[in-house]
């Protein structure tokens, strides 16, 4: 207990998030990701698309969770997933074996680009994984990819993410 104590009081440990932040991180997310999964159900999936990928969901937690971050901003959201997305095709379609080495490439490369361009997003580099490893549904999409669902999916969270915040006193969101 004294360990905790100790890390308490020497200002290590993260700030207390207040219960509306909570809800707002819980609220918008969950809107967020129901409509991505809505759309894919009702309208992706039927016309051999995907919407729901699983870097979304770690968009997600920047976006509800931690709406000032420098790498939640919209600029970085979008901008993140749509460029890693193409650049993880262009790996793929270039260089399909060894999956180690194209896995490999493909986020590294996402990560520079990402730099390059100021639109740094963690979740950038699992969706330029997810073009190079994922199964043949994903895969044969090729460059569709880098618009559905990558693009359509950061900008259908983003608006979630908008809304969200704007409704929550106290939070501003976009911040730049």
């Amino acid at each position: 207990m004294r360990f905790f104590e100790k890390m308490r009081g020497s200002g290590t440990c993260p700030p207390v998030v207040r219960p509306l932040e909570t809800l707002s991180s819980f609220l918008g997310s969950l809107a967020g990701m129901a409509l991505l999964g809505w759309l894919h159900a009702k309208l992706a999936d039927p016309a051999g698309l995907a919407l729901l990928i699983g870097s979304f969901g770690a968009s997600a937690v920047l976006i509800f969770g931690a709406p000032k971050s420098p790498l939640a901003q919209p600029r970085n959201l979008v901008g993140g997933h749509a460029l890693s997305a193409f650049v993880g095709v262009s790996v793929g379609l270039a260089l399909p074996e060894p999956l180690w080495l194209t896995a490999a490439l493909a986020v590294a490369t996402a990560i520079a680009a990402m730099h390059l361009t100021r639109t740094l997003h963690p979740p950038g580099g699992a969706t330029a994984l997810i073009a190079v490893t994922s199964g043949p549904a994903i895969r044969s999409l090729g460059y569709v990819y880098v618009l559905c669902p990558a693009l359509a999916g950061a900008l259908i969270l983003l608006s979630a993410a908008l809304l969200t915040n704007a409704l929550t006193p106290g939070r501003r969101y976009p911040e730049y």
